[in-house]
């Protein structure tokens, strides 16, 4: 399902961080149970059917929290008499022991949509906090970091929402939204200048950016009217060069291999976006436990 949002490679400034679209949330959580549950939970029928209780989530460690969609609709999905009280909202940030909220239902419900409810939370708030790390990193400075498509296959909206959460932009969604010419599709076509030509022709409306590997081609797309330059890989100095370069007729966005190590030197060259993977594909998820607490 097409989740709405502002076009990726433009030059407006981020909104608040909306939620998604609930039927995504809700099919996406439909597949986790089904993955999950398979025929039922067999150990949850150790307990009586009418046992009611009382459970807190806690956080062990510091975090951006993101995700609580998800797990409410877990338990929505498994029975409707479970109630979450939250003491926290998607993007604030918590410490080691801080509750995220308190729940009250049946005893098989809590228990059999425990791990699914955590996975969803504890792998979007991992999400969320890398991001909001990053962002610290550059938080003076007038620079956009975006998300790439290197996402947990079919979370790629649940992820992008978590990066916004965290402080940061969303990329493209996917081949759908945007057109990206990289180097194959240069290559396939025989020139930047024809790339580019081909692509206005069927961008109806879409941005339209293109991956150069070196000043020279910075000149090249410049000429055939490029507004959106990848410079893919370029070197601090080069990247330096292609601001003086362009200087403020093309929107420019670094990209290749950045870390949080790198970040900061990138961002001060005055590329206007910096692209980073690592955002979304090598998050560490968060620590959480769910506590029964006493009748």
């Amino acid at each position: 399902m097409k989740q709405e949002a502002s076009s990726p490679l433009s030059l407006e400034v981020s909104r608040p961080v909306e939620p998604l679209d609930p039927r995504v949330v809700a099919d996406q959580v439909r597949t986790a149970l089904a993955e999950d549950l398979g025929a039922g939970d067999r150990t949850a029928r150790l307990l009586p059917a009418d046992q009611v209780a009382r459970v807190e989530l806690i956080t062990r460690q510091e975090a951006v929290i993101c995700g609580r969609a998800w797990f409410d609709e877990t338990f929505r999905q498994l029975d409707g008499c479970v109630t979450i009280e939250w003491q926290v909202a998607d993007g604030e940030s918590v410490g080691p022991g801080d509750c995220l909220c308190r729940m009250q239902g049946p005893s098989r419900a809590l228990l059999t949509g425990e791990r699914t409810a955590m996975n969803f939370l504890q792998t979007l708030s991992g999400t969320a906090t890398r991001a909001h790390h990053y962002a610290q990193v550059v938080a003076d400075l007038p620079v956009r970091l975006l998300d790439t498509r290197k996402t947990i296959p079919g979370l790629r909206l649940a992820q992008k929402y978590a990066v916004r959460c965290g402080g940061c932009h969303n990329h493209r969604l996917g081949l759908f939204d945007a057109i990206l010419i990289k180097e194959n599709h240069i290559l396939a076509a025989g020139s930047i200048a024809a790339a580019l030509a081909a692509a206005r022709d069927l961008a109806d409306g879409l941005p339209v950016e293109i991956e150069v590997e070196n000043l020279a081609e910075v000149e090249q797309a410049l000429a055939a009217g490029a507004t959106h330059l990848l410079l893919d890989n370029f070197p601090i100095e080069a990247l330096r060069q292609a601001v003086r370069l362009v200087a403020g007729r093309a929107r420019l966005e670094a990209s290749g291999g950045i870390t949080q190590e790198t970040l900061r030197v990138i961002a001060e060259t005055g590329v206007d976006d910096i692209s980073i993977g690592d955002l979304t594909k090598d998050l560490a998820s968060v620590d959480l436990s769910m506590r029964f607490l006493p009748a």
